[in-house]
Formats: structure tokens, C-alpha cells, sequence
């Protein structure tokens, strides 16, 4: 047995009771503003997942501890549940600054895209790397999430387009959950962009996706779920829906890219399919808002890709007005949001999408971890729940996380109930 006692707590953040009926997997609409805390207060873990919090002045460790436990004073502090990031592109090869100054220059996403930058530039690129190589480019990019205080994330394929190279982004997909103190869930992306020996032939992609690719990564089990870019110049919705179709027969839930760059019919068509997510959502409307309000699907915005884009930020303030369970994600990827800092990530979603700092955290926490399906034991400071948590350098309050976006204020990190080495 293991223990952690972390006591004088400025504030604990996001602190739930769980109830007989299990908790509540995430919060929408006016509820987003609430955000439960904890003054002055203690936490304990045993192994791997919390076994008690409460105020100091209660605390039944003032005199004895069990032998061995490891306190920490975190007086002036703020402890926050571990970041759920649900929507990056971890895993990829080399880096693309010259389309950065391509864009400076004035070039859009699309024009760099059909010029063979953007996805097939990545897709060149991690074609040529083996997958040790990619595993090791890939290790200091978890790292940094980790150091940033994220514990559970998403990782999607989609810069190989060859039934190899796909397999070989799973597959290493698969070794950072092994090998790594992170909580991740794998996405299937075949359907990322049509590769330069598919253009003119997408239906033969498709079915390369559906007839092949699909079998072969059920069969290893290598991924949670399966996506689509189902964008303009991408993937249509009735490419989306055959995809959904085959991967729903080997048991892949979907994702969907959707509504990025104009209204593609992806929002709809995700609901249509139960997708655990809708992800970007920058072009939507009460249509999509009102679909999304009957569905269990949550709506993903990833602010630092439609700041990095110079887009117009998705419409978070009405989706919140319509009950929606707006979550926060990063989207690190080479090409559109070369950043994992869940931390900016809340300011952009403050100062650009006008999200309070309590719907920011709710939509980065307990949020993220319902678009994971892990809201059982990850995305709150819950008596049960994996001890994944973060502990900051000495701050006023919650609210300075997010206004002091330049400072690196994650201090300690502890993972499945472990200290991690920053």
C-alpha cells in the first residue's frame, strides 16, 4: 500500500460526492457555472485513487498518519482534477513551420492543403519514420502534457493513409498507454484526407478504409473509436456514413470532425450514428445547437486551432444557452495547433469564446471525461476515483489559472495515485 496526504489546500477544485447511482458524468447548460471547491482542505490516496477529502479543521490526520504516507503542505495552492484532453493528434512525425510562414504570407488552410501541405505533408513524413522512431519523437510531446497537468487523453491516427502506417500510429498509440502513466483512449482516423495516390479516386479510399484498414485494426484491437474529417473538401456524409457503418459492425463508436470550415451536415450526422462527439464547430447554428440538445453527444470546441487558423471561435455562449455540455479540448496536431497546454487553451476559451472560469474548467475536467467515456473514474476530486490531480505553485484562487496564461503554475503532478518526475 501507498499513501499521499496533501494538506492545507487553498482550494480543491471540482470536488464531487459520488452518488449511489454513480456520478454525474457531466455538466450542460446553467450547470456549467457551477464549480464545487473546498477551502483550506485535506486529500488523501491509497494506491492508485482518492480515499478522502474534507475541510482541515475536520481532519482526522492532524496527529497520526499511516506509516509511510507522503505529505505534502500545500499551503497557497490550488489542487485540480488532471486535465481530459479528448481530441489531440499526438502521434506524428517531423514538424510543418514552413506552412506556418506559408500562412503568414496569406495562404488559408485550404489553399496549403491543396498545394500537398497540411495532412498529406504529415502523412509524407510519418510514412518515413519506423515505428520506434515515431514512438521516440512522440514520448516528449506526453511528457509536456503531463507537465501542463493532463492525465487522460485522446490520440487519434490519420497521417499514414496506408493500412501500414495507420497500424503503426495505433500501434504506438498503444505503448504510450502501456508505457506511460496517462489515461488514453485511441481513435481510428483513416478517413484524415484522401492521400496524393487516391486524388480523383476517393471512392477507392473509402473502400480501402472500410474493406481493409477497418478489419485489420478491430482485429489487433487497437482503437476505442473511429473518426471522420467530414469537411468540405474532405470526406462527404455519405462517405461518413458508409465509414460509420463498417465500424460500427467491428464495435468502433464514432467521432466526427465536423463544421470546422463551413456547415458540412457532420453534426447531424454524428448524432445520427450516437458519436460520442462532435469535434471543432466553428459553423454551427440553432439547427445543430437544438440536435445536439436531444442527443448524447457531446459538442468539442478546440480553441487553439481556430486561433492558430485566425477563424471565427465556435459559438460557445449560445450552445451553453441551448443546455449544451460544451467541452474544451486542445487538438495538438503539427499543422493547425501545434500546442498542448490545456491551460491557454481556458483563456482562449474565456477572452475568445466568453466561457466563464468555471465553465472552462468544467469543460476541460469533468466534460473532457464524459467525451472519453471515463467520467467514472477520471475529471473530478471524487472519494473512488483515480488519484489524478494536479497541484499548482501558490495562486489566489482558480480563476488565476486561467488569467495568468504565460505562467507555468503546475508544480506537482500526481498520476494513478503517483508523484511524476517534471
Amino acid at each position: 500500500m501507498s499513501y499521499i496526504l496533501i494538506e492545507n489546500i487553498r482550494q480543491l477544485v471540482q470536488v464531487q460526492e459520488a452518488l449511489p447511482s454513480g456520478n454525474v458524468t457531466c455538466r450542460g447548460g446553467e450547470r456549467m457555472a457551477l464549480l464545487p471547491c473546498m477551502k483550506d482542505a485535506w486529500l488523501f490516496i491509497e494506491d492508485d485513487r482518492i480515499a478522502g477529502v474534507g475541510p482541515m479543521s475536520l481532519s482526522p490526520y492532524t496527529e497520526q498518519v499511516p506509516v509511510g504516507t507522503q505529505i505534502i503542505d500545500a499551503s497557497g495552492c490550488v489542487v485540480f482534477p488532471s486535465f481530459c484532453d479528448c481530441h489531440t493528434h499526438l502521434v506524428y512525425a517531423g514538424s510543418r513551420e514552413r506552412e506556418f510562414m506559408d500562412k503568414i504570407r496569406g495562404l488559408s488552410y485550404e489553399e496549403i492543403a491543396a498545394r500537398g501541405g497540411g495532412i498529406l505533408n504529415s502523412a509524407q513524413l510519418l510514412q518515413s519514420v519506423s515505428e520506434n522512431k515515431l514512438f521516440e519523437e512522440t514520448l516528449p510531446r506526453v511528457r509536456e502534457l503531463i507537465g501542463f497537468g493532463t492525465g487522460a487523453v485522446e490520440i487519434k491516427s490519420g497521417y499514414g493513409l496506408t493500412l501500414r502506417d495507420e497500424l503503426k500510429m495505433l500501434r504506438v498509440i498503444r505503448r504510450i498507454a502501456e508505457e506511460t502513466p496517462l489515461r488514453v483512449k485511441s481513435t481510428f482516423l483513416g478517413a484524415h484526407a484522401v492521400p496524393a495516390e487516391y486524388k480523383d479516386r476517393k471512392e477507392a479510399y473509402v473502400e480501402l478504409i472500410i474493406r481493409e484498414m477497418i478489419p485489420a485494426v478491430a482485429s489487433e484491437k487497437l482503437a476505442d473509436y473511429i473518426d471522420v474529417f467530414c469537411e468540405r473538401g474532405f470526406f462527404s456524409v455519405d462517405d461518413t456514413r458508409r465509414i460509420f457503418d463498417a465500424g460500427l459492425r467491428y464495435g468502433l463508436r464514432p467521432r466526427v470532425h465536423a463544421n470546422q470550415m463551413a456547415f458540412s451536415g457532420g453534426v447531424q450526422t454524428g448524432i445520427e450514428y450516437g458519436a460520442v462527439s462532435v469535434d471543432h464547430l466553428e459553423h454551427t447554428g440553432p439547427a445543430e445547437w437544438n440536435a445536439l440538445a436531444q442527443s448524447d453527444t457531446m459538442p468539442v470546441l478546440l480553441p487553439g486551432a481556430t486561433f492558430f487558423l485566425e477563424m471565427e471561435y465556435a459559438p460557445a455562449r449560445e450552445m451553453i444557452a441551448c443546455g449544451l455540455p460544451v467541452v474544451l479540448a486542445s487538438n495538438y496536431n503539427p499543422g493547425s495547433c501545434p500546442a498542448g497546454n490545456m491551460q491557454f487553451m481556458m483563456t482562449l476559451a474565456c477572452l475568445k469564446m466568453k466561457m466563464t472560469p468555471e465553465e472552462a474548467v468544467n469543460a476541460a475536467t469533468l466534460n473532457g471525461a464524459c467525451a472519453m467515456d471515463l467520467s467514472h473514474d477520471y475529471g473530478s476530486v471524487t472519494v473512488g476515483k483515480v488519484a489524478n490531480l494536479f497541484i499548482t505553485k501558490p495562486m489566489p484562487s482558480y480563476e488565476y489559472f486561467a488569467y495568468a496564461f504565460t505562467s507555468p503554475l503546475v508544480q506537482t503532478v500526481i498520476l494513478n495515485g503517483k508523484i511524476q518526475k517534471l
